[in-house]
């Protein structure tokens, strides 16, 4: 475990290096929010794409592993929604908390991370987590929130849904990936070297702005936060294997890289949208700063456990 720990301490310690440089003001939050963009369009689209237009789509599409990640997700999603409606707490405030149970921070941690940790055949399971995250339980608390405030689920919303997808770069360069890869196109060197520079930009460039932008996030609520937090580090990376390991079995590696995956601490996208419709947006910025700093150790632990 201390090999792994030391392994993935450069990362956070990055983290860190952000997280300094937004609470001292070095880097403004408005500075931090381009920087987000700017790492969100453009180097990990083009890290996505490299990789994903250079696997073969046997080694990406995996429907078993689909299903054994939404079975794990959905089950620790259930429990939080239950727990929340328990302690009667509102549909948005409920589909807020259930977010923040099962979407780790993948794009810009996991990612990046995984990718330097396992390899490049790392890239296929995690775009299948993405896509399970983004098209299944990111459109699902839009549903929610919205049909909770205007009694019914609009055409409106749907259409949102759908264009917020069509405008999402991960999704954009994941299918074009996807596309280049089903042609069996090679990829010209000096578009694979450009897509090489700029995506070498990812790693240092997403762990920036995560620690940056936590600089920004409040720990209050600490109760549900450390409840939440639990789920997402603890019960989410145990379902979902229990899910690829015994009831969907898969490959030992995908397997590896889809119950780490699990186990990332909750995603900054949460507290956009908990902001953007004012739902408890305190208790999910709380959830990703616990979450975040406990992952430092949790992280290491979950990868030593599959690992043995």
């Amino acid at each position: 475990m201390v090999d792994i720990f030391l392994r993935t301490l450069p990362f956070f310690a990055i983290i860190g290096l952000g997280y300094w440089a937004g609470r001292t003001r070095f880097i403004s939050q408005e500075a931090t929010a381009y920087l987000t963009k700017f790492v969100f369009f453009f180097p990990l689209s083009a890290l996505i794409f490299r990789v994903v237009a250079n696997l073969s789509l046997a080694e990406i599409l995996d429907l078993r592993l689909m299903l054994g990640y939404f079975c794990g997700t959905a089950a620790v999603y259930l429990l939080a929604t239950l727990v929340a409606l328990f302690r009667r707490q509102d549909i948005p405030t409920t589909a807020i908390e259930a977010q923040c149970a099962v979407i780790g921070n993948t794009g810009f941690l996991g990612l990046p991370m995984l990718t330097m940790l396992f390899g490049p055949q790392a890239v296929g399971p995690l775009m299948l987590v993405l896509i399970v995250d983004l098209l299944v339980f990111s459109s699902l608390v839009v549903m929610l929130i919205n049909g909770a405030r205007d009694g019914r689920v609009k055409l409106s919303t749907l259409r949102v849904m759908g264009m917020g997808l069509l405008r999402n770069p991960m999704i954009v360069s994941m299918v074009a990936g996807m596309i280049w890869s089903a042609q069996a196109l090679p990829v010209p060197q000096p578009l694979n070297d450009f897509l090489s520079i700029l995506g070498g930009a990812a790693t240092p460039g997403a762990l920036f702005a995560i620690g940056a932008s936590l600089a920004g996030k409040s720990a209050e609520r600490l109760q549900i936060a450390g409840w939440l937090s639990v789920c997402k580090l603890v019960l989410h990376p145990a379902a979902v294997a229990l899910a690829v390991l015994v009831i969907f079995p898969i490959e030992p590696f995908a397997a590896t890289v889809v119950i780490t995956t699990a186990a990332l601490p909750v995603a900054s996208n949460v507290y956009m949208i908990a902001q953007h419709y004012n739902a408890a947006p305190h208790r999910a910025s709380a959830a990703i700063l616990i979450s975040t700093l406990v992952s430092i150790i949790s992280v290491p632990v979950v990868i030593s456990l599959i690992a043995g």
